[in-house]
């Protein structure tokens, strides 16, 4: 029962996760309540072992559809994976409970930008060419693929939004570029969490092939229903995680 409970939250998230990221949204607290008597660590890193699939199969179906950036977007990944390993080293270091009272307020300053902006992520429109769009993607990579290592929650739409705003992408193309790096931050975590024995390889390969499914069918509504689509998407994510971590930092004994 416990594997077809986290297997369907998996393809949920895989789903959501493909359209605008925040699957963590869904599949991390269906692990919690399934198994609560488990090390969180271990929790993390099995939720990483199915995500990470879904991510990388929803980077190859968008990339077959949307034209990317490739010479821009491989560094990005890189430096994702390097910044993913950073703040997984640097979580040991410092405690980033301290930061999860500002998570809320900082959800909110872009669900409320991104409503006030009406044509924010609606026109593809890349400002940066070239060396410029390398440089600008790569520190995109390595700021998010460090927030991603070292705390976690909302990485997927951070990056969207980045995509949007720095870069100069519409919605899809955003979230398609986001895919790619997010596939990297993932991996990268995945391999320390497999490091320290931190996966219950016995869930992960219902939990990753549930996950693809998912993120297959989130593709195609993405590509099929265009930036319109994804950005009321983003704005629901975004504002349910902002209701999830208020109450976990603020309202949760």
């Amino acid at each position: 029962m416990e594997l077809l409970v986290v297997s369907l939250a998996s393809l949920l998230a895989g789903l959501v996760d493909a359209i605008v990221g925040g699957g963590g949204l869904i599949l991390v607290p269906a692990l919690f309540a399934t198994f609560p008597t488990a090390a969180p660590v271990t929790l993390l890193g099995t939720n990483k072992s199915a995500s990470v699939w879904g991510t990388a199969f929803s980077a190859i179906q968008y990339s077959r559809k949307v034209q990317l950036q490739w010479r821009a977007l491989l560094p990005a990944a890189m430096a994702g994976a390097i910044g993913s390993l950073g703040g997984a080293w640097a979580v040991q270091l410092i405690d980033p409970s301290m930061f999860r009272k500002a998570l809320p307020f900082l959800l909110l300053l872009l669900l409320g930008y991104t409503l006030a902006k009406k044509e924010l992520g609606r026109h593809h429109a890349p400002r940066f060419d070239g060396r410029q769009a390398a440089w600008a993607a790569v520190c995109i990579g390595l700021v998010m693929g460090f927030y991603d290592g070292f705390f976690g929650p909302g990485a997927g739409s951070f990056l969207v939004f980045a995509f949007v705003k720095i870069m100069g992408y519409d919605f899809l193309n955003a979230s398609a570029s986001a895919k790619l790096v997010n596939t990297a931050t993932n991996f990268s975590a995945l391999v320390l969490f497999a490091i320290q024995g931190q996966v219950w390889w016995h869930l992960a390969l219902a939990m990753a092939l549930a996950n693809v499914v998912g993120s297959l069918i989130g593709t195609r509504l993405a590509l099929k229903h265009g930036a319109g689509f994804v950005r009321i998407v983003f704005i629901c994510v975004v504002g349910a995680l902002i209701l999830k971590t208020s109450y976990d930092t603020w309202f949760k004994l």
